[in-house]
């Protein structure tokens, strides 16, 4: 997707176009010292600490840790595509995008998300006009779903029959592939392809930004299995999405809460009774990833589980599981349903607002948390209080260090009838606080040289015309040599990139994330000081190569030496004495 625009269009337009502009236009900015500043669009917050920097075209949450470029901007708030994105800004400078013929597309095989979105579509229409869609109509209507519940989820219907969509979409052994590849066919052990959903009420499933990415499938007999979910491909990975929450987020630009249910027809029952803000797990624990996703969406996060053994079980993994999170601007509760009752049972016998009402009233994090510990020992006895100690002391030490941990601390102290003094004698040290990595510290001497250099040439590109020669410093095996080198070769070639233009070119490379962060470090030395320190490291780093390559070849011995590297041992020693 990337590739089809060329990078030269995209520095371009990232140096005409004004990121607080585009950003101002949504949300309102003011004035902080050199920067700009906001409450974070991305997550709720009372005292902002959203940053936009005009220097570096680049914003950064200090309480979320969202960051990016303009056009990173408009594709997490706006929910475009990176195209959609690039034409946006494009079309508000005056500039057009070169058209597709600069990169000839291949004519046979279309992207996954096309293709799964015509699938989506095409089971859609055979819910419309299938010959045998009342079956599958009829189930809808009993489970109370009107036209507009089932158009706004996308629901659907995969026909009886083995090869409905392999038929449809699979015209070449190439789309055949791309069927396999997008998770829709599946093979038995003689070798024969079919699809893998049939007979079945499909749900598509949507990332974030709304494009379908896999499917789930109900079906309408005691068939096995009762849902069947697209296996993992390269664009659907169960551990990281969410059902229901693109819609969430689409209908209701500022979430104040988040319930976390079971299943598909839960998310799907609620919205229909007007509780829009209900997301579900594809058959998976919650993960770390589902909550930090969550986290940026909301700040309060409410899991919904059935009150017997298996939920509260399932409640505990995802209390496990949150415990790297807790603390901050968020807040975790735990709500359990009667026996017997799910979301979809109980919105339609009590209504919305008795659900809601449970909602509220969930128990905290830590009232869970405690209660759940203390269910395994005898609390008036010296000896259970001991034991809930050590049975604690594991899982506290997930916690990240600041004030929700003190508390933490402070409330085991208060069940197990000790003080914190003699209780931290026998706690592990907590790890770093999540507000390290939401406000990043002044780089120090914990920093190494190499990270330094790159970091420098992010925040200040300009630095790199005092930069000597650097072409063997990818020769060392040093992290982040590589990096460096591409940087300098990158800025010498087009000296006019800013920090933003920087951080698109290495959008979709494996260290893209990486160098995001490295942007939002604090620098506190002067620019003249920068440039000092970056034309210091890298004439080391050289140096370091030079020599390096020159014990490589005086190890060989002399009489194993070509002409040409003898001529080279002699280049290196004039190098190396410069």
């Amino acid at each position: 997707m990337v590739g089809q625009i060329p990078p030269q269009f995209i520095d371009d337009l990232l140096t005409r176009v004004d990121i607080t502009d585009v950003i101002d236009a949504r949300v309102p900015l003011k004035k902080a010292g050199k920067n700009l500043q906001a409450c974070c669009p991305f997550h709720n917050e009372k005292s902002p600490s959203f940053t936009v920097s005009p220097e570096k075209q680049f914003y950064h949450c200090f309480g979320c840790g969202a960051h990016g470029t303009a056009i990173g901007f408009l594709m997490e708030y706006d929910q475009m595509s990176f195209p959609e994105a690039i034409h946006e800004l494009a079309d508000s400078v005056g500039m057009t995008v070169p058209t597709s013929h600069t990169i000839a597309p291949n004519p046979v095989k279309q992207s996954l998300y096309d293709l799964l979105d015509k699938v989506s579509q095409f089971y859609i229409h055979q819910l419309q006009t299938h010959p045998k869609r009342d079956l599958f109509t009829r189930y809808l209507k009993q489970r109370g779903l009107s036209s507009a519940t089932i158009d706004h989820f996308g629901i659907g219907m995969a026909p009886d029959g083995w090869d409905n969509v392999l038929k449809t979409f699979g015209g070449s052994q190439q789309a055949i592939q791309q069927l396999n590849e997008a998770g829709l066919l599946s093979s038995n052990e003689k070798g024969r392809t079919y699809d893998r959903f049939r007979k079945r009420v499909m749900f598509p499933i949507r990332d974030r930004r709304g494009r379908v990415i896999g499917f789930g499938g109900r079906v309408l007999d005691d068939s096995t299995p009762k849902y069947l979910n697209s296996p993992e491909t390269p664009v659907f990975h169960k551990g990281h999405e969410l059902y229901g929450l693109y819609q969430a987020r689409k209908a209701n630009r500022k979430l104040e809460r988040i319930v976390i249910v079971e299943g598909y027809m839960d998310v799907i029952a609620l919205a229909e009774k007007g509780i829009s803000n209900a997301v579900a797990t594809l058959g998976t624990a919650t993960t770390p990833e589902h909550l930090r996703q969550l986290q940026r969406s909301t700040p309060e996060v409410v899991f919904c589980f059935d009150g017997d053994r298996a939920g509260r079980e399932a409640a505990w993994r995802a209390a496990e599981n949150a415990l790297p999170l807790l603390g901050g601007n968020h807040q975790l509760k735990f709500m359990f349903l009667p026996d017997g009752e799910d979301p979809d049972t109980l919105v339609k016998q009590y209504g919305a607002s008795v659900f809601n009402e449970r909602v509220v009233a969930a128990k905290n994090y830590s009232d869970f948390f405690f209660e759940s510990l203390e269910s395994r020992v005898d609390i008036n006895s010296l000896d259970g209080r001991a034991r809930l100690v050590e049975i604690a002391r594991p899982y506290l030490r997930h916690i990240p260090a600041g004030v929700y941990r003190d508390m933490f601390e402070q409330r085991l102290a208060e069940r197990a009838q000790t003080s914190t003094s003699v209780l931290h004698k026998h706690l592990e040290k907590a790890p770093e606080t999540q507000a390290v990595i939401r406000k990043p510290a002044p780089v120090s001497t914990g920093i190494s040289p190499v990270r330094m250099a790159i970091t420098i040439l992010l925040q200040h590109p300009e630095l790199h015309a005092g930069v000597g020669e650097f072409d063997k410093i990818a020769t060392l095996s040093q992290p982040g040599s590589t990096i460096l080198v591409e940087l300098l070769e990158t800025l010498h070639q087009h000296p006019h990139l800013n920090t933003a233009a920087l951080l698109e070119r290495a959008r979709e490379t494996e260290h893209g994330e990486h160098l995001k962060k490295l942007a939002t470090q604090t620098l506190d030395l002067s620019p003249k000081e920068l440039q000092h320190e970056l034309i210091g490291v890298v004439e080391q780093q050289q140096q370091a190569a030079l020599k390096l390559r020159h014990e490589f070849l005086m190890a060989k011995g002399l009489s194993q030496l070509s002409q040409q590297e003898r001529q080279e041992i002699q280049q290196l020693a004039m190098r190396m004495k410069r």
